[in-house]
């Protein structure tokens, strides 16, 4: 198995992409019946629910798991590399997009009072994860890796 058939028949990344591809089509589907319009940019897009980061590690991690087994170093590996990934999508991250709604608020106020004529470029506030939004991308990940492997 060379090439991209070896990594087609990979089990393992082919569930962790799919548990990536569903929790960004979910955040498109919760984004249509909340606004009630279809916003592509959801597909692609960081933030919301579900975590696609969370689910994207964790569909890993517990593939790993249950393929080679909880006790190898494999799964050790991949299971810390999901809790950081988990802990910056739901600590770093999350921050940055309030700091990015406060900075916006700013930067209206001073274009409102005649600032200093330069435009700003909205930043994106929608950057990080609330704990419940990572919690059920996680759940995501565990669900479907069992169903699948």
């Amino acid at each position: 198995m060379n090439g991209i058939s070896g990594i087609v028949q990979n089990k393992v990344l082919m569930v962790s992409i799919l548990c990536w591809f569903v929790a960004q089509c979910l955040k498109v589907i919760f984004t249509m019946i909340q606004y009630r319009r279809f916003d592509f940019s959801r597909f692609v897009g960081s933030g919301g629910m579900p975590s696609s980061h969370s689910s994207f590690v964790v569909g890993l991690a517990n593939s790993i798991g249950l393929v080679e087994g909880y006790q190898s170093t494999f799964f050790a590996l991949a299971l810390v590399f999901a809790l950081v990934v988990m802990y910056d999508a739901a600590g770093v991250r999350q921050s940055v997009g309030k700091q990015a709604t406060i900075l916006n608020q700013i930067f209206e106020i001073l274009k409102n009072h005649g600032g200093s004529g330069k435009e700003y470029e909205k930043l994106k506030e929608l950057v990080g994860h609330t704990p419940l939004e990572v919690f059920f991308g996680a759940l995501l990940g565990i669900v479907l890796s069992y169903v699948i492997i």
